[in-house]
């Protein structure tokens, strides 16, 4: 029986602690403060440092997704160490960044030697963390890679995020809104209720005036989507601590969770998405 690693990027926000319990490979991307100042996403720059950095800089950061080479290196090294083994290698959705492209490509070059399955989750953040972690518990536990694709499938139909942003000025300069819309919904403190589609894009479920309303919405949209069913909760914020453990109390007190993570959303999403941002997304437990 052939053993089953998995390889993701950082953008998935999988807590360290999980990332090493489970053996996770993670490739980094790079966030960018103006031409000078480049880091490593979960790296040389972590989730406090980035936005104790955000708060005091004069320029948006950019993101930069890994090379096919960075793959490369990846792949050969868990062959190294595990050689024979398949790799299940899932990423941040391609609609949102060229990451999976890069794996795609690394994947084609090692392909005599190395037998690489590469997963374009259309999700970002920890709704693709979430995907990654349950199949990384299941290789742990000796699952083939038949095994592992199936249940892959049931995850990539399953999962849910919805996600607001504090301040819509890091969508606006990241291209995701336009300016007008940006200063309109600040003027009337709307809140987007966002979410990622089936082909793996942002699009706004709703606009609420006020974040409340707008959590509340967000209880409604699961409860319609999952009602009493065993879940799986990811609670994810942008240093914003408070409210995400507001959330998950909540979240506790309306739905059957069988586990749940919180993580924060590191430097490369919270460059698009700004401080204060927070999401909840949610699979069905097996």
């Amino acid at each position: 029986m052939g053993k089953v690693r998995v390889v993701t990027d950082s953008t998935s926000d999988i807590p360290k602690s999980l990332v090493e319990e489970l053996n996770i490979a993670v490739v980094p991307l790079k966030v960018l403060f103006g031409e000078q100042e480049t880091y490593e996403d979960g790296v040389t720059i972590q989730a406090k440092e980035f936005y104790e950095n955000l708060a005091t800089s004069d320029v948006i950061p950019s993101t930069s997704q890994p090379s096919p080479y960075q793959f490369e290196e990846v792949y050969k090294e868990i062959d190294t160490e595990d050689q024979g083994c398949d790799i299940i290698s899932i990423h941040i959705s391609s609609k949102l960044s060229g990451t999976f492209q890069s794996a795609v490509i690394a994947s084609d070059v090692v392909k005599e030697t190395i037998n690489v399955t590469v997963v374009d989750s259309k999700r970002a953040a920890y709704s693709c963390g979430m995907i990654v972690t349950e199949i990384a518990k299941l290789a742990k536990q000796g699952a083939t890679k038949e095994q592992c694709l199936s249940r892959l499938n049931e995850l990539l139909k399953d999962t849910t995020i919805y996600f607001m942003v504090d301040t819509l000025e890091f969508l606006q300069k990241n291209g995701r809104i336009g300016k007008a819309s940006a200063v309109l919904g600040s003027l009337l403190k709307i809140k987007p209720i966002l979410s990622l589609n089936e082909d793996g894009e942002v699009y706004p479920v709703d606009k609420v005036r006020g974040q409340k309303k707008a959590l509340a919405k967000i209880y409604d949209y699961l409860e319609k989507d999952y009602g009493n069913q065993p879940i799986i909760v990811g609670v994810i914020h942008a240093n914003t601590i408070e409210l995400a453990t507001e959330i998950m109390t909540e979240m506790r007190s309306r739905f059957n969770i069988s586990s749940e993570v919180f993580t924060d959303i590191g430097p490369v999403i919270g460059a698009h998405v700004g401080p204060g941002a927070i999401g909840i997304t949610v699979t069905l437990a097996k």
